[in-house]
């Protein structure tokens, strides 16, 4: 029986608007380390491929974190972050993600400026839902979602239960006006009357939200990063 494997898309944006302040993929380590310790296949890839930047005030925030500590500076992590491959090897490509059981957008304030809006990005999530597969994302990452749309022209997340990064939450860190959008009322648009938004009790607190039998996977933060690889790596070995 072969390992299960996972497409990880992360940002191909460095700077925050047009404050300049320089950005990318956090929320990677935990989600990974579950992950890679239950020796799921782990792909990564990028709207641009090649490098993907490390948020800088993630690695500040994780400077007392061992797994995170030890997801930096090892060598076998590197190349996750210095050769992603670009998205278009595997949109309208059936073959190229028929191995995956998942694809998975970490967070980062990245996500908001081009994962949003990549019409690349949107073909992929959507051809990986109508395949049947998991859908998952973290904190800023659910941002590649609010936009996809399916073949019906409905919204993917249209009805269902979704969390994400709150607008309390970017309050607190400085970033809303910075933002080309507050991601809390852009799920809350996608998701329309009929689904919900549900959020921990106070901002930071961990929060995954599970739905559509499994195959939509959501975390609220940084604080949710590891609860989402475990759902994830429960789901995909489950359909095994």
């Amino acid at each position: 029986m072969s390992a299960p494997k996972v497409l990880v898309v992360l940002t191909s944006h460095d700077k925050l608007g047009d404050i300049g302040k320089p950005t990318g993929c956090p929320n990677s380590p935990h989600p990974y380390d579950v992950l890679h310790s239950a020796s799921v296949s782990l792909t990564v890839a990028s709207p641009s491929g090649g490098r993907s930047a490390v948020d800088p005030s993630s690695i500040d925030a994780a400077k007392d974190d061992a797994i995170s500590i030890n997801f930096l500076k090892s060598e076998a992590t590197k190349p996750l972050f210095e050769s992603t491959r670009p998205l278009s090897d595997f949109v309208g490509n059936p073959s190229a993600i028929a191995p995956y059981s998942a694809i998975f957008f970490p967070g980062g304030h990245g996500p908001m400026f081009d994962l949003s809006v990549s019409l690349e990005s949107q073909q992929l999530v959507r051809e990986f839902w109508d395949a049947g597969k998991v859908v998952a994302a973290v904190c800023h990452g659910p941002a590649a979602l609010v936009n996809v749309e399916l073949k019906d022209g409905s919204k993917l997340l249209q009805g269902h239960k979704v969390t994400g990064f709150t607008n309390e939450e970017e309050e607190q860190v400085g970033l809303t006006k910075a933002m080309p959008f507050l991601l809390e009322d852009k799920l809350k648009e996608a998701i329309g009357t009929e689904g919900g938004f549900e959020k921990a009790d106070a901002p930071w607190g961990e929060k995954v939200v599970v739905d559509a039998g499994g195959r939509l996977i959501t975390g609220q933060n940084p604080a949710s990063a590891k609860g989402v690889g475990e759902a994830i790596l429960r789901i995909i070995t489950a359909r095994v």
